[in-house]
């Protein structure tokens, strides 16, 4: 019964694997910069599972620690990139975008 955990847990492993190779094949082609920043999310939401298995796999739960942290990093990172898109820098704020969007508008 152990071998059989094992070897589905190291076909799950292949299956991520595989769908992080899709992902990042994604993040290449585009077409979009949206595109690009969602497969990247992917892609970093794959490496977290990965990483859950690796360490449910090797028997080592502490390991999902750097799992979680590993999840923050790319939420974060995730937000100002998106952020760092749409409003062409980190430090703008509301009453600023109001501001400029009213003297765009005359």
């Amino acid at each position: 019964m152990e071998l059989h955990n094992n070897l589905m847990f190291v076909a799950a492993s292949l299956a991520i694997l595989v769908t992080m190779g899709l992902a990042l094949a994604r993040a290449l082609m585009g077409p979009t910069v949206f595109d690009r920043i969602a497969a990247i999310n992917m892609f970093g939401t794959k490496t977290v599972l990965l990483i859950a298995v690796l360490a449910f796999i090797s028997g080592r739960m502490d390991v999902l620690d750097i799992a979680l942290v590993y999840a923050l990093i790319n939420f974060i990172g995730v937000v100002a990139v998106l952020k760092l898109v749409v409003n062409g820098d980190f430090h703008s704020s509301p009453d600023e975008e109001n501001t400029s969007s009213k003297a765009d508008r005359g």
